[in-house]
């Protein structure tokens, strides 16, 4: 009998890892909490270590259909424009780490995922809030919200940030906190931009107590566009997916002295969405990511900051390893809480420097005073060198 796998949350952790699942020969079961399978946000970044993984799933031509190929990354100062570092992302970065590098709306990505799951067999479960957890030493249950209940060998927590998973099972975890960064976020139509905002590339601008990226999506005909500045938090209490206004934007970009192209893609957009960024403490052990015949993946593990591009790449390799490791066990025997340790065991460290390098580029981005100087002097000589993270995409 095909042993049963209960994720809890539909988003890129959780449809990652029924796929995965899936494909080591467990039927995973998926619980959204949502009415409708939607992903909140605009883009996103992939880099060859998770496109290389979506290739092996068998997206790699959906990717092409629906992504963006950027040519290059470039980093220019916020307030002058300057350019200070550049990489090339085309044909030879490629070819070096055997995957591409593709920027795409989170929307289509999560439809790739979900399509994907959904033809392996996946069982989605929509307005499915997941109110308690239990195990017992052959199996782990679901109580849900509507008063349904699930039971399965094991328990994929991909639940996001608040996790109900990680607060029934981690009891006394800490909270996650506000890092007191806000993220502006707008998708503009490239046509209906002025040629000095179009791009083809990922372009990142560094400027005191704040930074920007913007590149293209949806086959580049839309460009993303993301600042993130440090500000206060919105006195509504509420802190993801807010309405916002360009002109807030603009005026946090005069306040840096930031230059007249920022300026004008603050304007491009008079509607923007803005996200109070949370995170926690880097993972510290193994224990933190699987429990007894629980696992966590994704935000619910390891929350990242956006400053190194790898939230959704970190889910998608755990979704890949926590699949090695169920294949390991197909019959969800009394050895699954060892496949789950080892699981947790080859990827907390890799996790836990992600989300120190993610926090450290924060500080670099947004530094001023002498920092920044010898910030914007290091990139001028090294290049490249800094920009490739070798040991993340190999």
């Amino acid at each position: 009998m095909t042993q049963q796998l209960l994720v809890a949350g539909g988003g890129m952790a959780g449809l990652a890892v029924a796929i995965a699942a899936a494909r080591a020969g467990w039927q995973p079961r998926l619980f959204e909490q949502a009415a409708a399978f939607s992903e909140a946000g605009a883009g996103l970044q992939l880099g060859p270590n998770a496109t290389r993984r979506l290739d092996a799933w068998g997206l790699g031509a959906e990717l092409e259909r629906v992504g963006a190929f950027p040519r290059e990354l470039r980093v220019r100062g916020a307030c002058d424009a300057k350019p200070l570092a550049s990489m090339a992302l085309g044909t030879d970065f490629a070819q070096r780490y055997g995957a591409p590098y593709v920027t795409l709306h989170r929307a289509d990505l999560h439809d790739l995922l979900r399509g994907r799951a959904r033809a392996l067999g996946t069982q989605l479960n929509l307005e499915s809030r997941v109110a308690a957890v239990s195990q017992s030493g052959d199996g782990v249950a679901l109580d849900l919200d509507s008063g349904g209940r699930a039971e399965g060998a094991a328990l994929a927590g991909a639940d996001g940030l608040w996790s109900t998973v990680r607060a029934q099972v981690w009891p006394g975890s800490t909270a996650a906190r506000p890092t007191g960064h806000l993220a502006y976020r707008a998708l503009l139509k490239q046509r209906d931009l002025p040629a000095h905002l179009r791009s083809d590339d990922v372009t990142v601008w560094l400027g005191p107590r704040l930074h920007a990226v913007t590149y293209p999506v949806r086959r580049g005909e839309w460009l993303n566009a993301v600042a993130i500045v440090e500000g206060d938090l919105p006195r509504s209490g509420q802190t993801w997916d807010l309405p916002a206004f360009g002109a807030d934007l603009l005026r946090s970009f005069e306040a840096a002295s930031a230059c007249a192209e920022l300026k004008d893609l603050a304007s491009a957009a008079p509607w923007w969405r803005l996200w109070v960024l949370h995170d926690r403490a880097p993972v510290a052990a193994a224990t933190e990511m699987a429990r007894g015949r629980v696992a966590l993946l994704g935000d619910a593990a390891h929350p990242m900051r956006p400053y190194f591009a790898q939230g959704a790449g970190m889910a998608i390799e755990d979704a890949d390893e926590l699949g090695r490791c169920l294949s390991l066990v197909p019959d969800g025997g009394a050895q699954l809480p060892a496949a789950l340790s080892l699981y947790a065991a080859n990827r907390w460290a890799r996790n836990a420097r992600v989300q120190r390098r993610s926090q450290r580029n924060g500080r670099i981005f947004h530094a001023t005073g002498a920092m920044r100087v010898a910030r914007d002097a290091a990139l001028k000589v090294l290049g490249e060198r800094l920009l490739d993270a070798n040991w993340l995409y190999r």
